[in-house]
């Protein structure tokens, strides 16, 4: 099938974490009103929102189309790749998750995007390693790029937070056997357990998944539980394991150990 140029960042969530407030993590203006928004892909870190250093990790990475699934109320995502910082090494295109209904649902709103192509899906709250993106763009096929919990704790991750992650599982061959989510198989000290950070290769059949799921206990259509049911009718994943940390920007807590580690890091859209 060859490489792919397509990559789909999920953006729309609510940030409910985010938005909640946290005396003990100073914030300048900029970063607080992003986090009042719940826009936590648009947290500025260093005089960047956190997904200028994404997209840049995706253009290293060799992608050029990307797609931004946002909500209806996002403009100021709109706005500021449309007028602000127009990228230059990947052409944006935007899709439009109506009401947060959960990240499946959020992949079946790029399906116009992505068509018959496969494609990478990636979160707008977390910064991979380009050598995963690039990794996971070669594969002649499904997949998904995992993480040891070591290298996630080594990262700065609480091993507790780690450990709510989905645990994978490869099989003999190499591809996915299990996607526990919430529920890791191995007890939380194993650090050379991998865990899903949602970095993945799909190929189109995905979309029929998304739309075969039951809504879980929150009410949401959740990736995890798409993947599971693709699995289910056939469908291949090859297991991509790296040691290597993944930032992971969820709450106000998170900002300055962000910006710390992106601190130098160049942005070049």
């Amino acid at each position: 099938m060859g490489e792919t140029s397509k990559a789909v960042v999920l953006a729309r969530g609510l940030g409910a974490r985010m938005r909640r407030g946290d005396p003990s993590a100073a914030l300048d203006q900029a970063q607080a009103a992003a986090a009042i928004a719940g826009l936590k892909g648009m947290v500025p870190l260093n005089g960047h929102p956190l997904l200028d250093y994404g997209l840049t990790a995706l253009a290293d990475a060799g992608f050029r189309q990307v797609c931004l699934v946002v909500g209806p109320e996002h403009g100021v995502v709109r706005e500021w790749y449309g007028r602000h910082r127009k990228p230059t090494r990947l052409t944006l295109a935007f899709a439009t998750q109506a009401k947060p209904l959960g990240t499946a649902d959020a992949v079946l709103a790029a399906e116009g995007f992505t068509g018959a192509d496969r494609f990478a899906v990636v979160n707008a709250d977390n910064y991979y390693p380009v050598e995963a993106l690039r990794a996971l763009r070669a594969l002649d096929g499904a997949g998904l790029a995992a993480f040891t919990r070591a290298a996630l704790t080594r990262g700065g991750l609480a091993a507790e937070r780690v450990a709510k992650f989905p645990a994978v599982r490869a099989g003999a061959d190499g591809t996915l056997a299990t996607l526990d989510d919430g529920v890791p198989p191995e007890p939380a000290a194993d650090t050379t357990a991998l865990v899903s950070m949602n970095c993945w290769m799909f190929a189109p059949g995905i979309f029929d998944a998304c739309r075969a799921v039951a809504p879980a206990a929150s009410g949401e259509l959740e990736l995890p539980a798409a993947v599971r049911e693709s699995v289910r009718r056939g469908e291949r994943y090859r297991v991509l394991s790296f040691d290597l940390p993944v930032l992971d920007l969820t709450a106000r807590a998170d900002v300055a150990a962000a910006e710390a580690r992106l601190r130098g890091v160049a942005v070049r859209l």
